[in-house]
């Protein structure tokens, strides 16, 4: 498809593009930066698509940018274009049964990981320089990973989330995803608030997490050395983890089918099958079950921020690399959100910071380590990551 200037762009990355969309400030400190906006913020003059062409028919063109858009133009940066999404935000592989699988240049022939695919892709690509998205259960997390980027899932809630079309508001955070850790830390000095202060910065690993990953995912974040000195393993209690991992996934759908069952009574069929298939179960969680849910979640929010403390954990940010096209998809995604999201709730519940930094597997293939730290230190994992 060709843009408003002629230049052809890959419908399965992008919804619209401009040359730019939407012009920056003639200077500040993103000036020259482009940023994928993905298809869940507002942005002024268009309408959300969501990943979804019937909600997207259905919408009406926003007033006004996101407040976080907004910022990124005040910078300097300028909106490439509005990149494409899973069906509201609710996978984490990548795929969109309407508009295609976006490319994942970094790992040919495999899935480009979501919910921020076409965000991710973009960056990788080349075609914008920030690709802005969201996490939720991973969704900065895993297409970094994937595509070999650096990205940063925000502490909940310090980051305003306003013209943000929402998936599960006790988990969404805003997230951006880069080539460079330069850059990342450069946005978060823009979109982040006060400054950091210099905190504890033991690195420590909990084998029990490593050991959720494939063997070459793990035997790469073994294998990573940072000029930083990697504390010794401690053991955590995580043997309520898979209780952990069913409370999140139950509330996260309690609050998905909250936020859009409304419209979708009655269009469940214009959903792809993998997305209509998590948004009939939401159907069905009643308030009772998201009630014993969010106790489960308070209480593993509490004794994960007790662990973290004032460390800084490493983990995998996705427990595999990017599953290849193919036979048997379905099943395999599902397998693979299955043991990803065993991870990823834990920042998921705790409201914890999270930056993912690319590592490479013995094969070649793109995985990804991730450093989670107690709220608020977003800065301090991105200065982190920036010195190494």
């Amino acid at each position: 498809m060709a843009g408003s200037s002629g230049e052809a762009w890959d419908e399965r990355v992008w919804r619209v593009v401009g040359s730019p969309l939407v012009a920056g400030a003639p200077d500040g400190p993103l000036a020259g930066e482009t940023v994928a906006v993905k298809d869940l913020y507002d942005v002024a003059g268009f309408a959300i698509g969501a990943g979804n062409p019937a909600w997207l028919a259905s919408s009406s063109p926003a007033a006004v940018s996101a407040p976080v858009v907004s910022a990124l133009l005040a910078a300097g940066a300028a909106v490439r274009g509005i990149s494409r999404t899973d069906e509201f935000a609710y996978s984490l592989a990548g795929t969109n049964a309407h508009y295609g699988t976006p490319p994942n240049p970094a790992a040919p022939g495999r899935v480009p990981g979501g919910s921020s695919s076409g965000s991710a892709a973009a960056v990788a690509l080349g075609e914008a320089s920030i690709g802005l998205g969201t996490d939720t259960g991973g969704s900065i997390r895993v297409p970094a990973a994937y595509q070999g980027l650096f990205g940063i899932r925000t502490t909940h809630d310090v980051v305003r989330r306003d013209g943000l079309l929402p998936l599960a508001p006790s988990f969404d955070a805003v997230g951006w995803l880069t080539r460079s850790p330069a850059l990342l830390a450069r946005v978060g000095e823009v979109l982040l608030p006060g400054s950091t202060t210099a905190a504890d910065r033991r690195l420590v690993t909990v084998p029990s997490l490593i050991t959720l990953a494939d063997p070459d995912v793990a035997a790469s974040i073994a294998g990573w050395q940072p000029d930083l000195g990697l504390r010794l393993p401690e053991a955590w209690p995580l043997d309520d983890l898979p209780v952990w991992r069913e409370a999140f996934v139950t509330l996260q759908a309690w609050e998905a089918w909250q936020a859009h069952g409304g419209w979708l009574e009655g269009r469940l069929d214009t959903l792809g099958a993998d997305v209509r298939g998590r948004f009939e179960r939401a159907r069905l969680v009643t308030a009772s079950e998201a009630s014993s849910a969010r106790r489960v979640v308070a209480a593993a929010r509490e004794l994960i921020r007790d662990l973290v403390a004032d460390r800084i954990v490493v983990l995998p940010a996705a427990p595999t690399v990017a599953p290849e096209l193919g036979s048997r998809l379905t099943e395999r995604l599902q397998a693979a959100r299955e043991a990803t999201l065993a991870l990823t709730c834990l920042a998921g519940i705790g409201g914890l910071p999270a930056v993912t930094v690319p590592l490479t597997t013995a094969s070649g293939l793109p995985c990804g380590l991730c450093l989670v730290a107690a709220p608020g230190r977003d800065k301090d994992l991105l200065d982190l990551v920036n010195q190494m």
